[in-house]
């Protein structure tokens, strides 16, 4: 019998979400993606020990401002990280731009240069790498001019349609609907405890979005992130690539079954409805309660773990 994560490679593209290289290695995902929470959790694998003694040894001798030193490390540390992630997989990693510059267009863009500047050094090449940004306007921003230059992003912390309509508008290679932090929020809004694959609202967002990319002929790859359980990875088969975590990826890796598609290309195209502007983007995200609060909360989260990255990283530089 043919097991459900080999059924599924067939229809979707398979994602890694998370950074341990000896599980990137067992299931073999296209791609990989990270985030300060899973840089944070390298710090507790003996993979990367001495890949951070490294890289934090050259930071040292090089950088002699305090603060600038931790900003550096970081930097250096995730990309050192991506760069091995490259080595085993055949696709790209993503590389996130800090939680802090979700709202500073300008700066957003002065990191992702530099970010790719040390990917370059280390031999990898800026196709295989995906600029991470928050789905801010200003992200979206940074993101377009950043395509232009033909440094290809991934937009996350995507929770409305909004923010969707406006990366497609952009030429963005990559968006990242959420699934589980979506549902996560309607089961506390609605004191649901569960809900069946096909009707659960993080299922339905994410189709939503990929049927708009579809009837419109949008380009940019729709990738399901954060996924709770694997009926609502199974509900988003045919989505053109699905973020997994290692435990979810165990689970489909070791249950028998065939896959069936559940996410299709629209027949019909559209005419497309203009381009979207900043007020009419941020009145449409702030319409959507959901998505105000969890886009707000992602990022405040994400700079939280950067912050204890850095505090971390601050210690081991002594």
């Amino acid at each position: 019998m043919t097991q459900q994560l080999d059924s599924l490679k067939q229809l979707s593209m398979v994602v890694a979400d998370t950074g341990d290289l000896d599980a990137i290695r067992r299931y073999q995902p296209h791609d990989a993606t990270t985030n300060p929470s899973l840089i944070l959790k390298a710090f507790d694998l003996d993979g990367y020990q001495d890949l951070i003694d490294e890289t934090l040894a050259a930071v040292k001798s090089e950088v002699s401002d305090p603060d600038a030193r931790i900003e550096e490390a970081v930097d250096r540390l995730s990309v050192a990280m991506g760069t091995e992630i490259t080595k085993i997989v055949p696709g790209r990693v993503s590389t996130e731009v800090a939680a802090k510059l979700s709202f500073d267009e300008a700066a957003s863009i002065d990191k992702a240069h530099h970010l790719i500047s040390l990917y370059e050094k280390q031999g990898v090449s800026k196709d295989r790498v995906l600029i991470k940004l928050a789905s801010t306007w200003e992200g979206i921003r940074a993101a377009e001019k950043l395509e232009k230059e033909g440094i290809n992003c991934n937009l996350t912390l995507l929770f409305s349609d909004a923010q969707a309509r406006a990366c497609f508008e952009a030429g963005v290679f990559l968006i990242s609907p959420f699934v589980g932090r979506v549902t996560d929020w309607y089961k506390k809004a609605t004191g649901t405890e569960s809900y069946a694959p096909d009707e659960d609202p993080g299922v339905k967002f994410v189709r939503g979005v990929c049927d708009y990319a579809s009837r419109y002929g949008y380009q940019t790859v729709v990738m399901g992130a954060s996924f709770r359980n694997t009926d609502q990875i199974l509900a988003l088969a045919g989505c053109n690539r699905l973020t997994i975590s290692p435990a979810l990826l165990e689970e489909l890796s070791s249950t028998e079954g065939e896959v069936t598609r559940k996410v299709t290309d629209q027949s019909d195209r559209a005419e497309h409805p203009g381009r979207i502007g900043e007020a009419q983007f941020r009145w449409e995200h702030n319409e959507d309660a959901m998505a105000t609060e969890k886009l707000a909360e992602g990022i405040r989260n994400f700079a939280a773990d950067q912050k204890k990255l850095e505090g971390l990283l601050a210690k081991r530089l002594g």
